[in-house]
């Protein structure tokens, strides 16, 4: 491209600013001026036109900045937020807008301006999200979903360890501080300029609400601590989910829980995920129905981890019970179970919390987590064994545990490599044994070659390999279930539900 073609398409750019996403005629102006600086170009002096395809036209702006030195290699993405961040109304604009938006068309339309904002912007990049592979799998307590993510790096339990250790200088802290809006990005922390999120309240306190960049499932929404604390459940907990359910009841939210191995990527920053309902796990009854009262209802959902369900009309009254679970469970030890709630002074006992409403009442799960590990189980007696880390190695978190699982991204290359060779008569299983990134599905491989033989077609390998992941997925999420689905662990689910009566009539006078 010329110069001249260059501060036309830099119009066109503002003319997409304008007209997707509210850019004020201010605003425009700036954004102008910063980009002709930016591209060391002149003015136009012609209105632009609105692009057709507005990622081949960022793609032709971020080539000429390669090709003159304006941008260097391997920083591409970086460069294309850059541009999408000075077109995209300032973060106090935005939340004008979206306040206007509830004022005016209600608290749904709200959401949708934003998330549509996040979309168009290119801070959810659904050209890349698009490329993930995904598909369901049944399963004898209802389906799973997995994706195989091509967007996000695989984080090892001990990387997120050190991370939730560090006390160091660092900016910002981590990618959910408030700082990371109109950050420009480093190696390690992706650019941030077209970040947008919104303030909300959750029980009186300072959190912020935004759309999570990978959008793992429909409208991902992330709602973080305007501070930048550690994850902790606490009897707040409760009060805070289900008082954003109250006011976004299109919605659910959930939490990691706050310990590692069964915590989620970030445990350094008090956080919670929700989004729209559309998790497996939310399709599932109760597996049984303890005890019924006038204000919330106890039961076991009927799900592969162990998970106490309380339902209500009260939202307030959830609450208070789902808090006399969190601390039942935090120091209640079931040994025939394995279940030691600590050992030396640390806790191992926790939940992974999820709030939603559904069919007129305010609902809430606690999914029971436990974290200890013992000389048999050095990765965690409720975390997936050694010989599943080839598919999952990562902490099993809020999504996982719910039924959706994000598998890395090195599983695509490495799983078509394994599909190719179950269609050869002879597989090359020296070459699988000796592969840097294929021996550590060699027992994988041995064992679906037993099933299904050799010289299979292309469409049959697939379907052999899938099944085998797909397996391996429905036994990581009946390893983090702390009372098996087998009459021990029911019985142990029943003792604690038990305990949890116990408790509850003491909090309320009824012993």
């Amino acid at each position: 491209m010329t110069m001249e073609e260059v501060a036309l398409r830099i119009e066109d750019l503002l003319c997409y600013g304008a007209e997707k996403l509210g850019l004020s005629v201010e605003d425009k102006a700036y954004a102008r001026n910063q980009l002709l600086e930016l591209f060391q170009v002149e003015p136009a002096f012609k209105d632009g036109n609105l692009p057709e395809d507005m990622s081949e036209l960022i793609e032709e702006l971020t080539d000429y900045a390669l090709d003159n030195g304006i941008c260097e290699d391997g920083e591409e993405v970086r460069f294309e937020t850059r541009l999408m961040g000075l077109i995209t109304p300032s973060p106090s604009s935005v939340v004008y807008r979206y306040n206007e938006v509830y004022r005016q068309e209600g608290i749904r339309s709200a959401t949708k301006y934003l998330y549509n904002l996040s979309v168009d912007n290119f801070y959810i990049r659904l050209k890349d999200i698009r490329k993930n592979l995904c598909w369901y799998a049944k399963g004898k307590k209802g389906r799973i979903a997995i994706t195989i993510n091509l967007s996000k790096p695989e984080k090892d339990p001990k990387q997120v360890l050190a991370e939730k250790q560090f006390t160091g200088r660092k900016y910002p802290m981590c990618m959910l501080c408030m700082e990371n809006i109109g950050f420009c990005g480093t190696a390690t922390l992706p650019a941030r300029q077209t970040l947008r999120h919104i303030p909300v309240t959750l029980n009186g306190e300072p959190w912020h609400m935004q759309f999570s960049p990978y959008l793992y499932y429909d409208e991902h929404i992330i709602v973080f601590n305007e501070k930048h604390l550690p994850m902790q459940i606490t009897d707040k907990t409760p009060v805070r989910l289900l008082s954003f359910v109250r006011r976004y009841p299109f919605y659910f939210l959930g939490s990691n829980a706050d310990l590692p191995i069964v915590g989620g990527s970030i445990l350094s920053h008090d956080h919670y995920q929700g989004g729209r309902k559309v998790l497996p796990m939310f399709s599932r009854g109760y597996r049984k129905i303890y005890y019924t009262n006038e204000e919330v209802n106890v039961g076991v959902k009927d799900w592969y981890n162990s998970v106490v369900t309380l339902r209500g009309k009260d939202p307030d009254e959830v609450a208070k019970k789902a808090a006399t679970v969190i601390d039942v469970w935090k120091t209640y030890s079931d040994p025939e179970n394995d279940v030691i709630a600590e050992s030396n002074g640390v806790r191992h006992n926790t939940v992974t919390p999820v709030a939603y409403y559904k069919d007129g009442y305010y609902v809430f799960d606690l999914i029971l987590r436990n974290n200890r590990t013992d000389e048999a189980h050095p990765f965690g007696i409720f975390h997936p064994t050694e010989d599943m880390h080839n598919i999952k190695k990562e902490a099993i978190g809020l999504i996982e545990a719910m039924g959706l699982f994000i598998l890395p991204g090195r599983l695509k290359g490495e799983l078509g490599a394994l599909m190719t060779e179950l269609t050869k008569e002879k597989p090359d299983l020296e070459m699988i044994s000796k592969d840097e990134k294929l021996s550590k599905h060699f027992n994988m491989f041995v064992q679906i070659m037993a099933d299904h033989g050799t010289g299979l077609t292309p469409e049959k390998a697939q379907e052999v390999v899938l099944e085998a992941v797909n397996k391996v997925c429905f036994r990581i999420l009946e390893c983090t279930a702390v009372f098996k689905n087998d009459k021990k662990g029911k019985d142990g689910m029943e003792r604690f539900i038990r305990a949890v009566v116990i408790e509850d009539n003491k909090r309320n006078g009824r012993e």
